[in-house]
């Protein structure tokens, strides 16, 4: 087999970053975003979504929340052609998500309602998924993503509420995936980013390791809470 085809292969078994894709989302999302307050952080956003070119995007959107991030996203899935889900916990969450999106002028994504298992149950090989941070199921819905075999980007935003100075990566990752490398950054309300990789051999499966410690935020006291899972 020769070197070009080893090189193809190792592509199909990991994210691989798009320079092109990436700016193709950044200046679209400029354009749109550009009179939004608190904006600064999608561009980067969408511009991460359409680099590492995923299959699946998932977004899990608190109510309350403004949908620039919603924005960036659909942008970024409509360049790649690729799936974008965005996950409200009920009914009331989404009229106010359809709403909100409706009155930017942007289009709907596709909407899943309902709680952390039993909606991450029905997304599989997710290679890059975004939580609000402000969500009380936050470590959950991370610990119950079934990643790809080709790894995963996983941002948590407005990273810098009181309840979330403590958020570390290491509590959801579980032995059959490790953080290849994560970083904190000061856009919008804070943003946390690790890129994820799978072990080969494991493949579409569940970041949280069974028997291990995980951690919950209580959202009004910003108390964590340890327990075994």
């Amino acid at each position: 087999m020769s070197t070009s085809h080893v090189l193809d292969l190792e592509n199909q078994m990991k994210l691989v970053w798009s320079p092109e894709m990436a700016s193709k989302a950044y200046i679209d999302t400029v354009k749109i975003c550009k009179k939004v307050k608190e904006s600064d952080h999608v561009e980067l956003i969408s511009a991460m979504a359409g680099g590492w070119s995923p299959k699946l995007i998932i977004e899990a959107w608190s109510s309350g929340s403004n949908i620039t991030t919603s924005i960036g996203l659909d942008i970024a899935a409509r360049h790649l052609g690729t799936r974008y889900v965005c996950m409200v916990q009920n009914e009331s969450a989404r009229l106010e998500y359809e709403t909100a999106v409706k009155d930017h002028g942007s289009p709907v994504p596709e909407l899943v309602v309902g709680e952390a298992k039993e909606v991450m149950a029905r997304l599989q090989e997710v290679e890059f998924m975004v939580v609000d941070g402000r969500r009380n199921d936050l470590y959950e819905l991370f610990g119950l993503a079934r990643l790809s075999r080709r790894g995963a980007v996983l941002l948590c935003t407005n990273a810098n509420q009181r309840c979330m100075v403590r958020f570390r990566w290491d509590s959801v990752v579980g032995d059959k995936s490790r953080v290849e490398r994560s970083v904190s950054m000061p856009v919008g309300r804070g943003l946390n980013i690790a890129y994820i990789k799978c072990n080969r051999e494991s493949g579409n499966s569940s970041l949280r390791k069974r028997n291990r410690w995980i951690t919950r935020i209580d959202q009004k006291t910003g108390e964590e809470h340890v327990f075994r899972g």
